[in-house]
């Protein structure tokens, strides 16, 4: 899909992969999807006039880097389009080109291996919070047989 390399963030400061992987250039577009304090370390990964896109801008952040760099920050909020049924259609055919790569085994969540109960939805919230999750938290519905 173009990624040019893999960056675990929590090993590798912001700084040293964007020297590492662009030569302190920076990079085009970073996407995010966890927020909080990584979205501000987008606007540090981005070039000068970069793109910053984001599933996951619900917070507080400081605009001074993305300012500086001349960044645009796109915020893509993802169920928009079901409860406006605006672009509902185009919404469903990614969801569908999604469903087939998850179906060809191209496509691999990560899930925490913390697992929580419907009574105890409270707490996975709490873990979640926590930053403590690496992934999504699952909260099963079901009681196991």
């Amino acid at each position: 899909m173009g990624a040019i390399d893999a960056i675990d963030y929590r090993a590798e400061t912001v700084e040293a992969y964007v020297r590492r992987v662009t030569g302190d250039a920076g990079f085009d577009i970073v996407f995010d999807t966890i927020g909080g304090q990584h979205l501000e370390q987008s606007f540090r990964a981005a070039r000068n006039g970069g793109q910053v896109v984001s599933t996951m801008a619900l917070t507080t952040v400081n605009l001074k880097a993305m300012h500086l760099k001349g960044l645009s920050l796109h915020v893509i909020f993802m169920l928009l389009p079901l409860l406006t049924g605006e672009g509902r259609e185009r919404h469903g055919a990614i969801l569908r080109d999604v469903a087939a790569l998850a179906d060809a085994g191209h496509l691999q969540p990560l899930v925490d291996e913390t697992r929580f109960t419907l009574a105890a939805a409270t707490d996975a919230y709490q873990y979640l919070e926590s930053r403590e999750a690496t992934g999504k938290v699952v909260i099963d519905i079901a009681e196991a047989a």
